[in-house]
């Protein structure tokens, strides 16, 4: 009997062992498959990295956002005057005129126009008056037969030559002015008329682009839309971006087309300039005064005519570069800075071949010149 248990008891052992030895191998897999979840982690870890130029968009973006020269509307914060640059309700006459042109014409129209105007209408009543109750039947019942008045028919020829002579000269120094060519220190502007909005470029400045909308109001706008306040200007001459312009600068002012025919008109400004497609129409003008000008497209170009207002800020030069910078374009004449400068390492000295070579351009540029002549 003991030799029995003795055999039973080592089979159990064995089949023990043989069962340790077969669970062995099937543990092996769960340690590879807990340390995946150990490494979850270091998948988490990474997010972070990634996250990183997310995290610097914050940094970046609220300063562009903050910064003074590129407000809400893409320009320096400037209170609007409700009295200058815009319809006024109420108000009779030209706007306040901000340019010296337009200070011209108003003069010729406030002053010359207008008197002369005014004469000819009240001279024209008083003498339909006074022939209607002079020569009426009642008091003039055997009628003149007078046929011929030498002197009357002098008087009314050469009375209206003479005023539109007075007015021609003026209306021609005016005509000239509108059209002088700008100077060489001007800042171009190009208007680019669309249908329906305006997009301008600054060529002189970089040739940055800035495209301007008319602003809806709170109950028009759109998902993602901004609706027009009272600080963006009057209903339908509020834009989202304005045009930004330095005063005491002349302004060389070129406009084009990319679709129909619009006009680019500031009353203010005393400017209307036709914008046509394949074409390129220029004028210049100068501002006087800091502020915030509108204007409208004057040429009936299309069923939202109406809704493509301009908006013009002019500010000081020195503001006016700012902007400039801020937009990322370049004042005319502002080179860039040595590599040097920027690096902080100070120029290399000159090797021989340098000098050589510096040498012989002299040489080579005097043969050329005697070889052409």
């Amino acid at each position: 009997m003991i030799g029995i248990k003795s055999i039973a008891l080592a089979a159990g052992l064995a089949m023990l062992s043989v069962g340790a030895a077969n669970a062995a191998p099937q543990a092996a897999p769960i340690a590879p498959v807990s340390k995946p979840v150990e490494a979850a982690p270091t998948v988490v870890v990474a997010d972070p990295a990634a996250a990183t130029p997310a995290a610097a968009i914050p940094a970046t973006a609220p300063a562009a956002s903050t910064d003074p020269m590129l407000a809400v509307d893409g320009a320096p914060a400037m209170a609007i005057d409700p009295k200058v640059g815009q319809p006024v309700v109420g108000d009779l006459g030209l706007q306040r005129q901000v340019t010296r042109t337009g200070n011209q014409a108003a003069w010729f129209h406030n002053w010359l126009l207008m008197p002369v105007i005014t004469f000819i209408s009240v001279l024209v009543l008083f003498l339909l008056g006074w022939v209607m109750v002079r020569y009426r039947r009642a008091a003039n019942p055997v009628a003149s037969k007078t046929s011929h008045n030498t002197v009357l028919e002098v008087l009314w020829t050469g009375v209206p030559v003479l005023i539109l002579l007075g007015l021609a000269l003026p209306s021609i120094g005016l005509l000239q002015a509108q059209y002088k060519p700008a100077p060489k220190n001007a800042i171009t502007l190009k208007a680019i008329g669309n249908q329906w909005y305006w997009s301008y470029q600054y060529p002189d400045n970089g040739g940055f682009e800035v495209t301007a909308n008319m602003l809806k109001e709170a109950g028009e706008v759109g998902k993602g839309e901004r609706a027009r306040t009272a600080v963006d200007g009057p209903r339908l001459l509020a834009t989202d971006q304005r045009v930004v312009l330095p005063v005491g600068v002349p302004i060389r002012l070129i406009t084009t087309s990319n679709d129909v025919i619009h006009a680019w008109e500031i009353p203010a400004f005393w400017i209307k300039l036709d914008a046509i497609p394949g074409r390129l129409n220029e004028t210049s003008f100068t501002i006087d005064k800091p502020g915030v000008y509108f204007g409208v497209c004057s040429e009936l170009c299309g069923a939202r005519h109406g809704y493509m207002p301009i908006a013009v800020q002019a500010v000081t030069p020195e503001v006016f570069a700012q902007w400039v910078k801020a937009k990322g374009g370049t004042m005319p004449g502002a080179a860039a800075a040595p590599s040097p400068a920027v690096t902080g390492s100070e120029p290399a000295a000159p090797t021989a071949a340098d000098t050589a070579a510096a040498n012989a351009l002299p040489a080579a540029s005097g043969s050329n010149a005697s070889a052409g002549q």
